[in-house]
């Protein structure tokens, strides 16, 4: 697992799951993340992981790379995963949206990736991450024999799917019709049920995600309509996007709204949804960051 900016669901997730199997799972990371990591180990469901922590020089010629980054880090983080991966090297981005992949591999060769998902949701409680493995989905990936063989050693949830690309898309479309809305109200994810007029919004983002995929040749009933093992999300649920933005961190939105933006304009399909939430929500990263303190 690879470590520049590290999405903390993913990582711990993968942590907890694969510290069973019989191989050297290690989280490579640098500099002070290193040393911390090192130091601290990872505390999860109150059991401390210390897992193996390595430079991205140390880790040369692993067999499976799992990067779990932020997406705001992938673009400093290419230069690590080429140093990384040898000639035999899977790897799997179980990074939100839809073009880490391809982005990754036009660095290193697409015929390193495997493409996946992840669901998983887990919050922190001072410094413990704390998520419940039996309602967990856990990862969805093409097939393939290797992985097939090491995950099923593990602790973590998988299945494999002919149908991987409208899976992602799937997961794509969940992300941007859950998170963006509600971050722009700061409210909870009761706010769907509540408003009506939350619900147009949703709608609107939705309506344009799904013409962009049908012009690219993606039928997304494809995929596995399952999307939890019985978990409630409680009203008061802040996503990602909204999380970062109460912890004044940028967030995600060139993952979400821009990618969709970009797509639109390359495919002539309008996005007007997802233009005004990628600017109010940029304008929201700068208000954060003191642009809007006059005196």
């Amino acid at each position: 697992m690879v470590d520049d900016q590290l999405d903390g669901s993913i990582t711990i997730y993968q942590v907890q799951g694969l510290s069973k199997c019989d191989i050297q799972l290690s989280v490579i990371a640098k500099d002070e993340r290193n040393e911390r990591l090192k130091k601290n180990g990872c505390l999860i469901n109150n059991i401390m992981y210390h897992p193996e922590v390595l430079t991205p020089k140390e880790a040369h010629g692993v067999d499976l790379l799992i990067v779990c980054l932020k997406y705001n880090a992938l673009s400093d983080a290419l230069e690590d995963i080429k140093q990384i991966v040898d000639e035999h090297t899977l790897v799997m981005s179980l990074m939100n949206g839809v073009d880490s992949e391809q982005i990754i591999g036009n660095q290193i060769g697409m015929q390193h990736m495997v493409y996946s998902l992840i669901k998983v949701a887990s919050h922190k409680e001072g410094l413990a991450y704390v998520f419940d493995p039996e309602t967990t989905i856990g990862i969805v990936l093409e097939e393939n024999k290797e992985i097939d063989k090491l995950f099923s050693q593990s602790n973590l949830h998988y299945r494999t799917t002919s149908y991987i690309q409208e899976e992602i898309w799937s997961k794509f479309r969940l992300n941007v019709t859950k998170n963006l809305p509600q971050a722009i109200l700061g409210a909870g994810v009761g706010c769907y049920s509540d408003s009506d007029h939350m619900k147009a919004i949703q709608s609107g983002l939705k309506d344009e995600l799904e013409a962009i995929a049908k012009a690219k040749g993606i039928d997304m009933s494809k995929a596995d309509p399952s999307a939890t093992r019985g978990s409630a999300v409680p009203k008061t649920a802040r996503y990602s996007t909204l999380q970062d933005l109460d912890a004044k961190r940028h967030t995600e939105i060139d993952m979400f709204s821009g990618a969709i933006m970009k797509m639109g304009k390359e495919l002539n399909v309008p996005t007007p949804y997802n233009e005004f939430v990628y600017h109010i929500i940029k304008a929201m990263e700068e208000k954060n960051d003191g642009l809007f303190e006059y005196k």
